[in-house]
């Protein structure tokens, strides 16, 4: 005969924590399926985003009106109702050049330095982080020893605050950091790297590269991991060398993940702001001055602060990062859809 099992004491105390659960889901379940009957499938779709199109109004849509708001008004004022209705005068300021070319002929010559220095750094910074980022991501997908450490490794950087990414190279590049603390020790004379306009100007793109490549390798990583193998072993049967393979495979199957790349990596170039303010402060003079630095300081920390005409500075950014995106974006589906019908 055999002997009866003692039921654990475990189960009974289980039970009784999921009794308060069962309770609320079915004091949630009711309202809902009352919810479901009245507004059907597709008004309980629009019910559970209702919270998500909320927070996106109060905190993006209803910021950017204001700043429109706040770029058709004049003074030093904080405050918009007791700012002075201006039209279009911030714009028109922004815009009194005699040759665009040159920011000393404009009547806001920090704005178009500003423009010039955000429009190079643009161009280098995207270029290198997409190159960087793509052959970090072919090497790490790669079987490597220790293939998850170097990961690890790369993208660790992107964990760090920017503040304090500023720092760490601050103190790497600065007169009595660790750079020159090494040359000193290989028999170099120190060098007052961020003092020294064509040196800093390189920082700032060398720094903003190393902080967030790790965040588009990872991007690129998974496109590269999602690529079937099978083509890879066909084309080495067929005798398609390396670069070939790389070329009409993996090129036209990561173009989506890449897509993705180009349209990050260049909103957050545009928008750089926390580690080079940190690192240069947008000196030697304004050699490292980008755009939102210059909202920045032209609403909030200049002397004789001017908010409409910062606001003017940001719509005008924005504007031409939506411009830019969209154009991405076209291109990318007109290749997309020149591959479908190859």
């Amino acid at each position: 005969m055999k002997a009866d099992v003692p039921r654990r004491s475990g189960s009974g105390l289980g039970e009784a924590a999921m009794a308060p659960v069962r309770l609320m889901m079915s004091a949630v379940d009711a309202p809902l399926r009352f919810l479901q009957r009245r507004l059907g499938i597709g008004g309980m779709a629009t019910f559970f985003l209702l919270p998500n199109m909320l927070i996106f109004g109060i905190f993006v849509l209803l910021p950017f009106f204001i700043n429109f708001a706040y770029s058709m008004t004049g003074g030093t004022a904080l405050f918009l109702p007791d700012r002075s209705f201006v039209g279009t005068e911030q714009y028109a300021r922004l815009f009194d050049c005699v040759n665009y070319t040159d920011p000393n002929s404009c009547a806001e010559d920090t704005f178009w330095t500003a423009v010039g220095n955000t429009a190079w750094f643009v161009v280098l910074q995207v270029t290198l982080m997409i190159l960087f980022s793509l052959v970090t991501a072919l090497i790490l997908n790669r079987d490597l020893v220790a293939r998850s450490f170097w990961r690890a490794v790369f993208f660790f950087p992107v964990l760090l605050s920017p503040v304090v990414v500023g720092l760490i190279w601050k103190w790497i590049l600065q007169r009595q950091g660790l750079l020159n603390f090494a040359l000193y020790g290989l028999g170099f004379e120190p060098y007052t790297w961020l003092n020294d306009r064509n040196w800093s100007f390189a920082a700032t793109v060398g720094v903003s590269i190393w902080a967030h490549m790790g965040f588009y390798t990872l991007i690129l990583l998974a496109g590269l991991q999602a690529i079937p193998k099978d083509l890879y072993e066909a084309a080495e049967m067929d005798g398609t060398p390396p670069a070939r393979a790389f070329w009409r495979i993996t090129l036209p199957l990561l173009m989506p993940n890449l897509l993705v790349v180009v349209v990050l990596v260049l909103i957050r170039a545009v928008q750089i702001f926390d580690e080079i303010y940190v690192l240069t402060g947008g000196g030697p003079g304004t050699s490292t001055l980008y755009l939102t630095q210059y909202v920045y300081e032209t609403g909030f920390a200049a002397q004789l602060r001017n908010p409409g005409l910062a606001a003017a500075a940001s719509i005008l950014m924005g504007a031409v990062l939506v411009v830019l995106t969209l154009i991405q974006l076209g291109l990318g589906r007109k290749g997309e859809k020149k591959g479908v019908r190859k």
